[in-house]
Parts: C-alpha cells; structure tokens; sequence
C-alpha cells in the first residue's frame, strides 16, 4: 500500500524532467561594456570624444562609473572606466 502512496504523491509533483537550464527569455539582457584603463592627460571629454565622437557626452561615462567616480573633474591614470555603448 506505501507503493501506492508514493505514486499518488509523485502524480501530484509536475514533471520536470524536460527543463533545461540557462538564462530566462523573460530577464532582462545585462548590459555589456567596454573597459578604458584611463591615461595621463585624460578627461571625460576627452575619452567621450574618442568613443562616441563628442566630448559633449561625457556624463554617459560618468554615468556609468559612479561606482569610482565621485566628481567628473577627478579621473586618474589607471582606473578603468565602463564605456558604455552609444546609444
């Protein structure tokens, strides 16, 4: 009698067995960056100009980097900034 039980418990659970694992359709894609390791001379302007074409988009770096970055004047040779692509 126990076997009988268990079938009638295992028919309650859904049949899994046909899952596969990866990433969910329904997630949002996370985002990709390049990296930049930053140069004597440098500036947000000055990497933005080189990236995207305008210095005027220097707060998308900053923007991105606010994690190291504190204040957009204040970069320094060797950190690596995220550039994110132009959107």
């Amino acid at each position: 009698m126990a076997n009988g039980q268990d079938k009638k418990k295992n028919d309650d659970m859904p049949d899994l067995s046909d899952v596969k694992s990866g990433a969910s359709s329904t997630a949002p894609a996370a985002e990709t960056y390049q990296t930049y390791e930053v140069k004597s001379g440098d500036s947000l302007s000055r990497i933005a100009k080189q990236f995207y074409g305008s210095g005027n988009l220097w707060k998308t770096l900053f923007d991105a980097n606010t994690d190291i970055l504190k204040d957009p004047n204040k970069i320094y040779p060797g950190q690596k900034l995220k550039i994110p692509p132009k959107s």
